[in-house]
């Protein structure tokens, strides 16, 4: 039986924070963990880079890449994008704290086979979103694959993970060793044959993605990562449509303009690109958005041919014969001349053509035109052109979305299809992109309530808080913000607050049975403070501790009052008062139902009870009188 060595960093604490739980997986450069971080009492993901990386010649540059990806990945905030928190040493260890997104990732959903197209786009969708952010910030991801699409447990969002391999785009230069950093499958054909990576190749990934979501495999299959490679450089991606019957030209145009073998001919970057997505989006049939990837129809054996076949040939020279023209049939006999009364007629056909043709175009269809397809989701130009052409005429509203594209149609009335007047304007209702905000300053460390309405004032009123003990943040306030101070961000975005529940509860420790100075001093050792309550009772001796409240083992806030409850004996024997101030001792002695005589100096200059008599235990009716003595 093979011997399974467990990893020497579990249940490892590092920079005294961070407590290794289980190992998640494993990477080319690092390794990444599920941790508990004991400062915020949280699940994170604790990323350490592989030791053999920091020997040898190129341990700097490795190094220098590391801690890279923590500064460009601490630039991004996208609801679609792994948040990272931190980024530290211990000894020789080099670590990234982040986000941890329980659940799976895209690669177990390719192979379930349940992908509809319609949650394929909307994956894609927040794929190309968080890339469009970071293109914005010139930083490009260079890892684009199924393992780095994470889906969150319960709700199914996506998050891009992994930014491990990203640059400013500044920095991006041909690899200085000659090796191309990347997963081979989702490679673009430049990065492969020249190492030159910009935004471009990103958009190339999601492509190869997009054509793996659709098809349930990769467009470029061999036995090896070269023969792969080999045929990103060479091999056109085939169409879609050649693996499953109801993916129709639309999705074929999309994957061949994402995935062109030129990058000048591809989207620009992930902003394009995503206007792309979400235009062909539009042009597939509602009753194959809902169609799993398993129990697609098989494609036809046309669609595969087409595949198939990528080169046409031309006809040699001379193919083309011009052929004879057919025989012309005989001219018609001449027309009889009309007789005189036909003059007559001809005039009153010509008054019912004109009468007609006034009808038809004022009153009749001709009074009207069809609004064309293809004037919702496209720029508001091209959209009014079209209307032209159709012989209709345009006027615009204006509003806000977070869906549509600034400057693109989001609706017609009359809509697509529907018949116009031709003297009736085309009411086009005109995205102005979303309506943004401006993220209030000072977040983190307000009180709750301050930062709910300062977010409310400024128009983001989605929010979401969760709550975590903390030893250095008061309750109540908070602790982190999804979103950063002076940044925009769409007004429909859900922002996330974590806010301070106090110090973490401290155990009360169990002190029934003990005399009430040990448990005093027990408890106070726990940074509680202590309050006495006497009373009586039939088992516990007289000044044993009964109880307290919260209860032994109970969580109580650190530096609270606990409340001993401390035996009187029972009912008809004397207190115990030794120790008490001579007020004290006397008000529970009158509450036991005794009279009290005080007795000795100690009253005078403060000193507490000495002694009682009858001593503590000793019975004596109610209405007995009871002597203290101070000294």
């Amino acid at each position: 039986m093979a011997q399974v060595t467990a990893d020497p960093l579990i249940g490892r604490l590092v920079d005294g924070r961070y407590e290794i739980v289980a190992r998640v997986a494993r990477g080319g450069m690092a390794t990444v963990y599920r941790a508990h971080d004991r400062r915020l009492n949280r699940e994170i993901a604790l990323k350490v880079m592989h030791p053999h990386l920091a020997e040898g010649e190129q341990a700097a540059s490795f190094r220098e890449r590391f801690e890279r990806e923590a500064r460009s990945a601490a630039g991004l905030q996208h609801h679609g994008v792994v948040a990272v928190y931190d980024q530290g040493t211990d000894g020789d260890m080099r670590y990234l704290t982040m986000e941890y997104v329980p659940g799976t990732n895209l690669r177990q959903l390719i192979r379930d086979g349940d992908l509809t197209l319609r949650r394929s786009f909307a994956i894609l969708d927040v794929v190309l979103s968080a890339l469009a952010a970071a293109h914005a910030k010139a930083i490009v991801h260079r890892d684009i694959k199924p393992e780095n699409v994470l889906l969150e447990e319960g709700t199914g969002r996506p998050k891009v993970a992994d930014f491990g391999l990203a640059r400013a785009i500044s920095e991006v230069s041909n690899t200085t060793t000659g090796t191309v950093l990347g997963t081979v499958a989702y490679l673009a054909p430049e990065t492969i044959s020249t190492g030159h990576v910009d935004k471009r190749a990103d958009v190339y990934a999601v492509g190869i993605l997009a054509f793996e979501m659709f098809t349930g495999r990769l467009p470029h299959e061999g036995e090896g990562p070269i023969q792969v490679a080999f045929a990103h450089v060479n091999t056109d991606v085939p169409p879609v449509s050649a693996f499953a019957g109801h993916l129709g030209r639309p999705l074929d145009l999309l994957v061949r303009a994402l995935t062109a073998r030129d990058p000048d001919q591809r989207p620009r970057d992930a902003a394009v690109a995503l206007d792309v997505l979400r235009s062909t989006f539009r042009q597939i049939p509602n009753e194959v958005l809902d169609i799993p990837a398993k129990a697609a129809p098989p494609p036809s054996s046309a669609a595969v041919k087409a595949a198939r076949t990528a080169v046409v040939e031309r006809p040699p020279a001379g193919g083309w014969v011009a052929q004879p023209l057919p025989p012309q049939p005989p001219p018609p006999p001449p027309a009889r001349q009309p007789r005189r009364g036909g003059k007559v007629l001809l005039v009153v056909a010509l008054v019912a053509v004109l009468f007609s043709a006034w009808w038809y175009t004022e009153r009749g269809p001709g009074a009207y035109a069809v609004v064309p397809n293809g004037v919702v989701g496209v720029a508001a130009e091209q959209a009014e052109e079209a209307l032209t052409g159709a012989g209709l005429t345009a006027s615009r509203d204006q509003e806000y979305s977070s869906t549509v594209p600034e400057g693109e149609v989001i609706s017609a009335q009359p809509d697509e299809g529907r018949r116009a007047l031709r003297d009736q304007r085309v009411q086009l209702v005109v995205s102005l992109g979303p309506k943004l905000a401006e993220v209030p300053a000072g977040l983190v460390g307000m009180r709750e309530r301050a930062a709910r309405l300062a977010l409310r004032g400024v128009g983001l009123t989605e929010i979401e808080v969760s709550r975590e003990y903390s030893a250095d943040v008061a309750r109540g306030e908070v602790i982190w913000a999804s979103v950063r101070e002076g940044t925009r961000v769409p007004t429909d975005e859900t922002v996330r607050l974590t806010v301070s529940d106090g110090p973490p509860p401290v155990t009360v420790p169990e002190v029934a049975g003990l005399a009430i100075g040990d448990a005093t001093d027990a408890l106070a050792a726990e940074g509680f403070d202590v309050a006495r309550e006497d009373r009586f009772d039939e088992k516990a001796p007289v000044g044993t501790v009964i109880g307290t409240d919260p209860g032994g083992g109970e969580g109580a806030e650190q530096g609270g009052t606990i409340t001993v409850v401390v035996s009187m004996g029972k009912e008809g024997t004397v207190p115990d008062v030794t120790g008490m101030s001579v007020e004290d001792a006397t008000d529970l002695l009158e509450k036991a139902g005794y009279t009290v005589v005080v007795r000795g100096f100690g009253g005078l200059f403060g000193d507490g009870v000495m002694e009682t008599e009858p001593t503590a235990g000793k019975k004596l009716k109610q209405g007995g009188e009871v002597t203290i003595w101070t000294w």
